[in-house]
């Protein structure tokens, strides 16, 4: 197999979820922007995400938010995704939502509402067993805001008392996903602020805990390629929540913002044998002013650009450049892969799958986007808390 049919055949079988909340309105924590044709219900949030990967063939799965995506049969919705010719994948829970998590979750002082939180994050294994789903992420928003709130120490072994219960109901082939954060809504500390804390956690856990990086969850300058390439030398990275961030959370388009970064990221993923089905690739994006299917679509070939460039990184000569000391040549060996134009590889790409070679052509030609203007209209629309 040459080196371009060996990029090819891995870019093929690369797999992209989206995420169901990215299809409906969101906004700033100031406003929610509305937009005509938005679902209003899960069953819709699918057909939009099936018409994604109709027109890019890598982005197969659907992640859920519940209670966003809260139906009375979760197998039913299963067998109606897979009409659509997609799945459900990832099943995100939300306990940072109610009143009663003002103070935390499963960190809060109140037991009563600790329990609250492990029952809800239960129920999600519960949807896990009906939908087939593999991968349970979590993330918590829980912390506090000032000096002297509640005790540090004593909120992180609450943690691991409520990962534990849950850990313990997960089937032998599901996952715990365990997700960080730097900062928000907690401001003076956050109870599981970045990758070392989720660390410790699934280290403690065991073999069916690992954790997610969000790319948006940093603080400004860390090195994110070189957290992916520690968690993935000690197995322990589970997946990925892609996004671009200018200040912090931004949930942006992936690689809009950097897309060096995202070339990175996934430089050190292939490094470290990562493109494999044991990692989770998700977008995790709120689309406030552009149009929601168009903006994912565009999400999903950023990450297929940088994946291409990445795979196209000569080792051979990298590791040669490193061994010899050879500074500039080392970064040439990078610069060389990231600066090359691989919009026609992907296009062989998308022709090898049956799909047009120019997915945003394709969608705009399809009038998908009328039509779900003009039949979606009445009830309530989809959006953040529905």
């Amino acid at each position: 197999m040459t080196a371009v049919s060996a990029v090819q055949s891995a870019l093929t079988s690369q797999i992209i979820e989206t995420p169901s909340w990215a299809y409906g309105n969101s906004g700033t924590r100031f406003k929610v922007f509305t937009q005509a044709g938005v679902p209003r219900t899960p069953e819709e949030k699918l057909q939009d995400a099936a018409r994604v990967h109709l027109h890019t063939g890598v982005a197969p799965t659907v992640a859920l938010h519940i209670p966003w995506d809260r139906v009375d049969d979760y197998a039913a919705l299963a067998d109606h995704a897979r009409g659509l010719g997609v799945g459900i994948g990832t099943i995100n829970s939300n306990v940072f939502q109610d009143d009663d998590y003002k103070l935390g979750s499963v960190t809060n002082p109140d037991p009563a509402v600790r329990r609250k939180a492990v029952r809800h994050l239960l129920d999600c294994v519960d949807v896990m067993d009906a939908t087939g789903s593999r991968d349970l992420k979590l993330w918590f928003s829980d912390g506090t805001n000032y000096p002297g709130q509640d005790d540090l120490s004593a909120r992180q072994g609450r943690l691991g008392e409520a990962l534990a219960e849950v850990y313990e109901r997960l089937g032998d082939d599901q996952r715990i996903l365990l997700e960080y954060k730097l900062f928000e809504p907690a401001f003076y500390a956050t109870d599981v602020p970045d990758w070392g804390t989720a660390y410790a956690h699934c280290l403690k856990l065991g073999p069916k805990a690992q954790v997610v990086v969000d790319t948006g969850h940093h603080a400004p300058g860390t090195n994110i390629e070189f957290i992916v390439a520690l968690l993935l030398r000690e197995g322990k990275l589970g997946g990925f929540d892609f996004n671009s961030r200018f200040y912090a959370d931004d949930d942006l388009m992936a690689g809009a913002a950097d897309p060096f970064q995202l070339f990175r990221i996934m430089y050190e993923v292939i490094r470290g044998g990562g493109l494999t089905a044991d990692t989770a690739f998700m977008l995790d994006q709120c689309h406030n002013i552009e149009p929601k299917i168009p903006a994912i679509i565009r999400s999903v070939m950023n990450v297929q650009e940088a994946t291409a460039k990445a795979l196209l990184v000569d080792a051979d000569a990298l590791d040669s450049a490193q061994r010899e000391g050879d500074v500039l040549g080392a970064n040439a060996a990078l610069m060389d892969a990231f600066n090359t134009d691989v919009r026609p590889l992907l296009a062989e790409v998308r022709t090898s799958l049956g799909i047009d070679p120019d997915p945003m052509a394709a969608y705009r030609a399809s009038g998908w986007a009328d039509r779900i203007v003009k039949e979606r209209t009445g009830g309530q629309q989809a959006g953040w808390g529905a």
